[in-house]
């Protein structure tokens, strides 16, 4: 398994080893032992699935206080843009964000720990995506940035986005006051 850092820290990327045959592939999608020698120690509480297709946009999303998730990331079906933006109050990376490419191709998955805002775009006809999280949803420490904050200017990749009404009522970064944020 490697692990590689991401222009803002904490941010990795985890290319587990596959081992491919005439029959397909396996790979250990998670081990708690090898995860905390990469230096991801976290106790996972929640899996979440989603389907989605081509287009669809789903974010930026993050929880806050007790609430707060660190969440890793994978695609088992297509592929997607997959984004965690800094929304930690006085970080000097504070509304810079990362973008990688997710698919049942690479295997590569994205540790976001708490303090970034999380979304993906939907590069492929349809996706299956998974997220393992560090807390339980939480309706009342749950926040979202705006998608399509001109401040961020994230190429999502797509055009015609496909929307939900509750992410197109999210703020832009600026408007977010600062309890609403990660501190």
């Amino acid at each position: 398994m490697q692990v590689s850092q991401t222009r803002i820290d904490d941010l990795l990327l985890i290319e587990p080893d596959v081992y491919r045959d005439e029959r397909g592939y396996f790979f250990e999608h998670y081990s708690r032992a090898r995860y905390e020698a990469l230096g991801v120690v976290a106790e996972f509480v929640q899996d979440n699935c989603s389907f989605s297709r081509r287009g669809t946009i789903r974010g930026l999303h993050y929880q806050i206080g007790a609430g707060a998730q660190g969440k890793l990331t994978s695609v088992l079906h297509g592929r997607v843009l997959d984004v965690a933006v800094d929304v930690r109050f006085g970080s000097p990376t504070f509304g810079q964000y990362v973008a990688v490419e997710l698919s049942d191709e690479n295997h590569v998955q994205f540790w976001i720990p708490p303090g970034f805002a999380h979304g993906f775009s939907v590069l492929s006809e349809t996706v299956v995506f998974m997220y393992k999280c560090t807390s339980f949803y939480s309706k009342e420490h749950e926040r979202s940035v705006r998608f399509d904050d001109p401040d961020l200017a994230i190429d999502w990749r797509v055009t015609d986005p496909i929307v939900s009404e509750k992410d197109l009522a999210a703020p832009y970064l600026r408007s977010v006051g600062k309890d609403d944020l990660f501190s």
